[in-house]
């Protein structure tokens, strides 16, 4: 971050500090007319996204009733959800590189197949293990399929149509974890846990089916494959990851926690190593030193982490303190989910107009201020006065801090270096969900399984002081100016 303007300072149009972007007077080349395709592309991509957003919180319902009839305890339990999320997080570097590697359609149809019959073995799973051993196999396909996805929307769409289609992949990423919540509630209550899983095999089969018709092939960018930086990325975010998950679970202290943290410490060191002598790094260090990167990322991880504990909070609360049923408190979840696509949608159109500097900062204002009424939250309160007003502003803030970061992540990166900044993006907001959560669980302590409103508070307090710092920060440092509009739309190639 050498040699950067200041906040304060003038700036080049947004995106002329990064080796792709565009010069202020170059001509574009010419384009043929867009291809009509890409809207249905769209659809097609995120719905298939959706699915992997929300089969990260759709089993929690589900676990009770998983438990009984295959006879799981508490560990086991936790394996069901760590095992997609570790395996989810910690293989997206990699899978970003081979979108890159394989082509970006052919990885996400690789990576549907995979999905569609892991979801299947996870539906008809006949003991612990094999749902376990499922729920492995969903979180590698999901590895591959979610950074490709991002890639073809970022190489598809162009100037500020690519602002709209982000909107709508951020407003996915945002609000499919509460939907997740409502989904596993009833299809849990209603025709039984099985199918929580197997809801995804029609739905996934009708995609994979239909997208090859409106995403053309690409050709592959031929280069060996890092594979001992791969395992050290690997092993470093599962390691992290697993410690957060483990932190959540069993607190800081605990030992395989620090185990686990230590030992990704020491694996981002080995691979940081790794990439400075690799002759073909995963991850080039100039691209993850890149400004765009580097804030891109830190709003996605900020975004996540304030989001994911919200919703942790905010559960245990309806269900601890006004005992509501989860069918019952994914409903109060879905206006929250509507705000966070609101607040996408306003992103979406405000970032091409005035840049996402100043609309990830108020993102982190409106946050911050929601979260500051949930901090005064009563023990016995109403849900529509005391609780939906604020998470419903936090949720609007949030919604335009997701844009905010694909945006400025994604902004000036080449076609060829798409999938691996899908990758590095997808991350951020994988770690940034498990940090959320296993923070609002060491902060609000007893009160998570209780019947005190303390710990919620306090909670809710950290975290709103924690969101007007990043909006400070964002004013600091995401880059001025609108987004560049990146180097043409792959259906004009």
């Amino acid at each position: 971050m050498r040699n950067l303007p200041s906040a304060a300072s003038p700036v080049a149009p947004y995106g002329h500090d990064t080796p792709h972007a565009h010069a202020p007077h170059a001509p574009r080349p010419a384009r043929s007319a867009p291809d009509p395709r890409r809207w249905r592309a769209l659809a097609l991509l995120c719905l298939a996204q959706f699915m992997l957003i929300v089969d990260v919180t759709v089993v929690t319902v589900a676990l009770p009733t998983i438990a009984r009839d295959l006879s799981l305890g508490r560990g086991g339990l936790t394996w069901v959800v760590a095992a997609y999320s570790l395996c989810f997080g910690g293989l997206l570097l990699l899978g970003g590189r081979l979108a890159d590697t394989l082509g970006r359609r052919r990885a996400f149809l690789i990576g549907l197949t995979v999905f569609i019959a892991a979801s299947l073995v996870c539906g008809l799973a006949w003991t612990g293990a094999a749902l376990v051993g499922g729920r492995v196999a969903q979180g590698i396909g999901a590895a591959l399929l979610s950074p490709a996805a991002l890639s073809i929307i970022t190489t598809t769409f162009d100037g500020p149509e690519r602002g709209r289609a982000l909107g709508v992949w951020a407003a996915i990423g945002g609000s499919g974890g509460a939907v997740g919540v409502l989904v596993g509630g009833l299809l849990t209550s209603g025709p039984g846990w099985q199918s929580v899983f197997l809801v995804n095999v029609p739905i996934g089969l009708a995609v994979l089916a239909l997208l090859p018709r409106v995403v053309p092939p690409v050709p592959a960018v031929r280069r060996p494959l890092d594979v001992p930086g791969a395992i050290a990325a690997t092993a470093t975010a599962a390691l992290l990851i697993f410690g957060l998950v483990r932190a959540g679970d069993y607190g800081w202290s605990e030992a395989t926690t620090i185990v686990s943290l230590i030992g990704a410490a020491g694996g981002a060191v080995v691979f940081a190593l790794r990439e400075r002598t690799a002759r073909s790094p995963l991850v080039p260090l100039a691209m993850l030193g890149r400004r765009s990167i580097a804030t891109g990322n830190l709003i996605m991880l900020s975004t996540s982490s304030v989001l994911f504990a919200a919703f942790f909070l905010a559960s245990q609360y309806l269900q601890n303190l006004l005992d509501y049923s989860a069918v019952r408190t994914g409903l109060v979840f879905l206006p929250v989910a509507l705000a966070i696509i609101a607040g996408a949608h306003a992103s979406s159109l405000l970032v091409g107009k005035v840049g996402p500097r100043a609309v990830a900062a108020a993102g982190f204002a409106f946050a911050a201020a929601g979260l500051v009424l949930l901090a005064r939250l009563p023990a016995d309160g109403n849900v529509v006065v005391d609780l939906l007003p604020g998470f419903m502003i936090l949720a609007l803030g949030l919604g335009l801090g997701f844009v905010c970061a694909t945006t400025t992540a994604l902004n000036g990166i080449g076609h060829h270096e798409a999938g691996l900044a899908s990758g590095i993006v997808n991350t951020g907001h994988e770690i940034g969900g498990a940090f959320g959560v296993a923070l609002a669980t060491a902060i609000a302590g007893a009160s998570v399984g209780g019947h005190t409103i303390a710990g919620f508070q306090t909670a809710f307090g950290v975290f709103a002081a924690a969101a007007a710092i990043i909006a400070v920060l964002a004013l600091l440092l995401v880059p001025g100016g609108r987004p560049d509009t990146g180097d043409g739309p792959i259906f004009a190639h």
